[in-house]
């Protein structure tokens, strides 16, 4: 039984992807680990610049292989691409959604501030009348 050079190449190109992808997280890792508990820049942009030129690479290796009529590969590599992108598109929802989490709690934190304010200003809430009271008593 011959093993087939398109299965290597598949095989081949498919490890050394997951490779990269693996030592890139595990750098990032250690960057978190190094900083024992200070703030590290966060990493998102850098996941998501992996990612998608991770994808687009693998898509445009897909067709190279295609154009070589190498069918086994040209299946894995579209597959991988396929894969990164859906992870790609996985961080940025994840990312977008912490964002409008942080943003709708700033903005509601925001509001909550200012109408403390005005009721301060303004006196006429009791519970501001009673804290004043409060106060001035000792």
């Amino acid at each position: 039984m011959e093993f087939p050079a398109d299965l290597g190449l598949a095989v081949l190109l498919s490890a050394l992807e997951a490779l990269g992808l693996v030592g890139f997280w595990f750098v990032e890792g250690l960057k978190q680990w190094a900083a024992k508990g200070q703030s590290v820049p966060d990493p998102t942009g850098r996941y998501m610049l992996l990612l998608s030129t991770g994808s687009a690479c693998s898509a445009v290796i897909a067709y190279g292989l295609s154009q070589a009529d190498l069918p086994i590969a040209c299946t894995v590599q579209a597959v991988m691409a396929a894969l990164l992108a859906l992870l790609l598109l996985l961080v940025a929802g994840t990312t977008w959604g912490r964002r409008l989490g942080r943003d709708r709690r700033r903005r509601r934190l925001r509001q909550e501030r200012l109408r403390w304010h005005a009721s301060q200003r303004e006196g006429s809430t009791p519970a501001s009348a009673l804290v004043r009271r409060r106060r001035r008593r000792p």
